[in-house]
């Protein structure tokens, strides 16, 4: 399995905007392994950082694309479901039983549901409101995802074992085709190994590692 180093910070000391401009982000390992095993992928970089402290998991996605695609016109999950997005799955072990998945736009909408193998989802399910926050930033460069998960839930959802979060880290692009058609690209961290897109198999995830702390971080 891939692994990507979660480097630790002082508590309660990063600030959530949307924008990823506070300098403990420099802390953080850039993860910009990605790839879309299925498609010939257009000239985008999609940038991955992560952080964490006693109390949440801190992430950031940078999506640097001119060409964003987000649906307006579906309700709820429906549009989110056809628009630019960034994704994170969590599962406690490869049997998927459940796991955990988080699909956010770029406005920030949320897309959380609990799922089980074979696209069995609850979409009645919800990340509890207090233990996760995201916001987002949008320009003529892209789209920044930023967001915490409280350490609290994911303890609770028995997703953290031996400081590791077994984890799905994905984005979908969404090509436009003709006047009013627009078809999905896939991306993935990990390449799951099948024939078609599938990020809901067990093949697609990798682990994220609770770490120590940088030791290039800086005396605040």
């Amino acid at each position: 399995m891939k692994e990507y180093v979660v480097n630790a910070i002082p508590n309660n000391q990063l600030s959530i905007n949307g924008k990823a401009d506070d300098g403990l982000w420099e802390m953080a390992d850039i993860l910009t392994d990605f790839g879309s095993p299925w498609r010939d992928l257009p000239v985008t970089t999609t940038e991955f950082r992560a952080l964490w402290d006693d109390e949440n998991l801190y992430f950031m996605f940078r999506v640097l694309d001119t060409s964003i695609h987000i649906d307006k016109k579906g309700i709820g999950n429906e549009s989110i479901n056809v628009s630019d997005r960034v994704e994170l799955f969590f599962r406690q072990d490869d049997s998927l039983t459940p796991y955990y998945c988080l699909e956010i736009d770029p406005t920030p909408r949320i897309m959380d549901f609990k799922a089980l193998p074979n696209r069995v989802f609850d979409f009645n399910w919800n990340w509890p409101e207090k233990n996760l926050i995201v916001k987002s930033h949008s320009d003529a460069n892209g789209f920044i995802v930023e967001g915490s998960i409280s350490r609290a839930s994911l303890e609770k959802l028995n997703l953290i074992q031996n400081s590791k979060i077994e984890t799905g880290i994905f984005r979908a692009k969404y090509e436009k085709m003709d006047a009013s058609v627009y078809e999905p690209i896939w991306i993935s961290w990990v390449d799951p190994k099948t024939e078609t897109p599938n990020f809901h198999i067990a093949s697609s995830f990798g682990t994220l590692i609770l770490g120590e702390g940088n030791p290039n971080f800086p005396d605040k």
